[in-house]
């Protein structure tokens, strides 16, 4: 689990263009990370 001001690991995710997107990549920008539960689960 992280604890505020952790480092985040860093993540590869696809963009809506479908092209990979390293976390790394964004390094000295300010990023905001969403996550939210799968659809239709409590959460």
């Amino acid at each position: 689990m992280l604890n505020i001001g952790d480092p985040a690991p860093d993540i590869e995710l696809q963009t809506a263009g479908g092209e990979p997107l390293r976390l790394s990549a964004l390094r000295g920008s300010k990023v905001v990370l969403y996550f939210y539960p799968r659809a239709n689960t409590p959460g």
